[in-house]
Formats: structure tokens, sequence, C-alpha cells
């Protein structure tokens, strides 16, 4: 038995960069939560830093 190859086709009637800016926007939400750990990492490693220095 022969397996039958998919073809997915879609249609965006949107320009290219329509598309661009909503999938720009999607990744932006989707690591928004990853950004802001990060940020939260860098400022307590830098508050600690500030505070050894001081001593």
């Amino acid at each position: 038995m022969k397996k039958q190859k998919l073809n997915y086709r879609f249609h965006n009637p949107n320009t290219a960069e329509v598309t661009a800016d909503y999938i720009l926007k999607v990744f932006i939400e989707v690591n928004a939560k990853k950004v802001e750990r990060v940020m939260q990492e860098v400022a307590e490693k830098s508050a600690e830093e500030d505070k050894q220095e001081k001593k």
C-alpha cells in the first residue's frame, strides 16, 4: 500500500509586512515571560554585585 503525501496550502490575504508584524507580535508575546525572568535575574545579580562593592 502506497503512502499518500499530504499537501497543505494556506491562503494569506495579508501583505508580507502585515504577516511579518503579526508573527513578530506572537513571538514577543510567547517570549515575554522568558525575557522578564532573565531581566529579573540580571537585576538581582547586579544588586548583589553592588552590595559587595560597597563593603
